[in-house]
């Protein structure tokens, strides 16, 4: 573990409190670069992803881009996704990235899509 990133032991130390908290619900992973953000709702017992949403989508690209405003836009696009699909409870991946700017950006905006967490 000592040559681990600083990054990288955040996010296992992430998904190893999020494996004794998930159960049955789907769980909601972020991952975020510096042009864009990127979320989707993965089902970890079937294998499959039951929604996603990011900044390249159809409707967001060109409309935002890597910013709180647009990170705001997909969690929104996620939300109203994820309750078509009839997913309501999720747990909450950050990965390695901080709840912060635009990762709380996106996470509150999926609770205003519908989304609990």
């Amino acid at each position: 573990m000592a040559n681990l990133s600083l990054f990288e032991r955040r996010r296992r130390r992430v998904r190893t409190s999020l494996r004794k908290r998930a159960g049955e619900r789907p769980r909601l992973s972020v991952h975020r670069s510096g042009r864009h953000i990127y979320a989707q709702i993965i089902d970890d017992a079937e294998g499959r992803t039951v929604a996603s949403a990011s900044t390249l989508d159809k409707e967001l690209r060109g409309k935002t881009g890597a910013t709180v405003g647009g990170a705001g836009e997909v969690g929104r696009t996620l939300g109203e996704r994820a309750k078509a699909a009839g997913v309501t409870r999720v747990v909450f991946d950050r990965g390695g990235f901080l709840f912060h700017g635009r990762v709380k950006a996106l996470a509150d905006a999926a609770r205003e899509g519908g989304l609990e967490f």
